[in-house]
C-alpha cells in the first residue's frame, strides 16, 4: 500500500515511518519543505511531498497517487486552531475523495463521555474526526490520551513538572482518571489499521493501567528516583495553571495551555470500543506503564525514529525542549549536574 504521512516529521509521524517500511508499505513522507527527510535515518527510503496546512494547492498534490493517508497534523500552537485544523480537515477530506484515496486513519484524542464542556482541544479533535467519518472516504479514527515516550508532548510534560518541582501541587480538578499508552503500540496499532480490509469507525486506544494524573506523576517520580509529595491547592483556575505550568515547563504556551485544559476530564478507554482488541497483536501485550517510563527516560546513542530502535526513545529531531535530567544507564539512575531538580538518588541501582 501507498501511504502518505502527514507529520512525517513529527513526534509519531518520525517513529511510523520505520514501522510502516517494515510492514511493506511504500511511504510518502508530508513535509512542508521536502529536503527536511535528509535529518531522518529513513530519509532515503521514502517518497516525499510538499505539504502545507496554508497552502490548498499541497493537498490535492500530496493525494495523488496514494492509497491511503495518515493524518497526523494538529495546530495548537497556532491562534485559532479549531478553526485551522476543521479547515485542513475539510480540505484533506475533499482531497482524498478528488484523488481516489481509499483511506484516511486519524490519530485523535480520547473524547470523554461525562457530561462536561469539551476543551478546545478535544473539541478540535472531535470536529476533526467528524469531517473524515462524514467523508466518502473510508475512515479509521484512533483516539488516544496521554501518549508515553520522550519527546511526546503529554510525556514531556510530565517529565519536566516532576523533575522541576520539588512537590506535586494538586488542583482538585487533576484528580480525574487517564489511560496512557506507549508510542510503541500507538505505533503498532497505526500501522495494524492499514490492513487490506479497512475497519471504519471511531477506536480508543489505552494501556492496561487506568490512574488519576497526579498518580502519573507519582510514578514517574519513582521510576525516576525523586520524591515528590502531592500539595492539594483548592480552587486553582485552570488557566493560571497552564499559564504556570508552561512557565516551569518551558514549553509552548499554546500547547500546555490546552493540554491543561483537557486534564478537566476523565480520559480513559469506552468500553467494548477499544482498538487494542481491534488492531492489536495479542500475542504481544501492551507495555506497562513503569516499563514505559524506563525505556523512555534509558539512555541511548541511536534515535528512536530509526528502524529496529525502541519508538519510545530520544531522537535529535523532538523539540528542542525535549529531554530532562534523569536518565537510566544500564539500570542505574543518573541526574545530571544541570537543571532544578533535587538530586536524591544519584547512582542508585535499579532492582
Amino acid at each position: 500500500m501507498r501511504v502518505l504521512v502527514t507529520g512525517a516529521t513529527g513526534y509519531i509521524g518520525s517513529r511510523l515511518v520505520p514501522a510502516l517500511l517494515d510492514a511493506d508499505h511504500e511511504v510518502v513522507a508530508a513535509m512542508r519543505d521536502p529536503d527536511k527527510k535528509s535529518s531522518f535515518a529513513w530519509g532515503d527510503r521514502v517518497d516525499t511531498a510538499r505539504f502545507d496546512l496554508d497552502d490548498h494547492d499541497t493537498f490535492d498534490t500530496a493525494t495523488a497517487g496514494v492509497d491511503a493517508v495518515v493524518y497526523l497534523v494538529h495546530s495548537m500552537d497556532e491562534g485559532d486552531f479549531v478553526r485551522k485544523d476543521a479547515e485542513a480537515a475539510e480540505r484533506m477530506a475533499a482531497a482524498a475523495e478528488k484523488n481516489g484515496v481509499d483511506r484516511i486513519v486519524y490519530v485523535s484524542g480520547l473524547i470523554p463521555d461525562d457530561g462536561t464542556e469539551l476543551s478546545d482541544h478535544l473539541r478540535s479533535r472531535l470536529q476533526v474526526e467528524e469531517i473524515f467519518l462524514a467523508s466518502s472516504v473510508d475512515a479509521t479514527v484512533l483516539r488516544a490520551a496521554i501518549i508515553l515516550g520522550s519527546g511526546s508532548t503529554s510525556f514531556e510534560l510530565v517529565r519536566r513538572m516532576t523533575e522541576r518541582l520539588p512537590v506535586t501541587p494538586v488542583p482538585t480538578w487533576m484528580n480525574r482518571k487517564v489511560q496512557p499508552i506507549a508510542v510503541a503500540d500507538v505505533v503498532r496499532i497505526v500501522a495494524a489499521s492499514l490492513r487490506p480490509e479497512p475497519t471504519t469507525g471511531s477506536f480508543d486506544i489505552g494501556g492496561e493501567e487506568v490512574l488519576t494524573y497526579p498518580e502519573l506523576l507519582g510514578t514517574y517520580a519513582r521510576v525516576a528516583g525523586l520524591r515528590r509529595p502531592r500539595i492539594p491547592v483548592p480552587f486553582a483556575p485552570v488557566s493560571l495553571v497552564g499559564k504556570a505550568v508552561a512557565a516551569t515547563t518551558r514549553m509552548p504556551e499554546g500547547t500546555v495551555s490546552s493540554l491543561v485544559e483537557s486534564l478537566t476530564h476523565e480520559m480513559t478507554v469506552r468500553r467494548g470500543n477499544a482498538a487494542t482488541a481491534e488492531f492489536a497483536d495479542p500475542n504481544r501485550p501492551l507495555i506497562g506503564l513503569t516499563e514505559s517510563i524506563e525505556r523512555s527516560i534509558t539512555e541511548s546513542s541511536r534515535s528512536g525514529t530509526e528502524a529496529d530502535i525502541d519508538p519510545q526513545k530520544a531522537a535529535d529531531t523532538d523539540p528542542s525542549w525535549a529531554g530532562g535530567v534523569v536518565s537510566l544507564q544500564d539500570g542505574t539512575i543518573r541526574h545530571r549536574p544541570t537543571g532544578r531538580i533535587s538530586r536524591l538518588a544519584l547512582g542508585t541501582k535499579r532492582n
